[in-house]
């Protein structure tokens, strides 16, 4: 945490670690002073579970197109039939 001093954490400064914690690994002295502000801010720690819900919602979403789109992929052998079907037809 660029700046780092003694004093507690602000709400601010807290959402900024939650949200970074999501792309970077936090230091330990990030970690410890996001704790400790979490302990004591319900609002923080109500935004802290909001993120971690979204994300895992976001991270279900995803696997479950993956396998959606799986299951909607053309086999070889038909891909390979629309290709001669459209061949034809274009030299029509």
């Amino acid at each position: 945490m660029k700046g780092e001093s003694k004093a507690m954490l602000t709400c601010k400064q807290a959402s900024e670690i939650i949200s970074q914690s999501y792309d970077r690994r936090l230091s330990w002295r990030e970690q410890w002073n996001l704790r400790i502000h979490l302990f004591i801010c319900d609002a923080c720690a109500r935004f802290a579970r909001q993120m971690r819900f979204i994300r895992q919602a976001m991270l279900r979403f995803s696997q479950e197109q993956l396998e959606a789109d799986e299951q909607i992929r053309l086999s070889a052998a038909a891909a390979d039939r629309i290709k001669r079907k459209l061949g034809r037809h274009q030299n029509r």
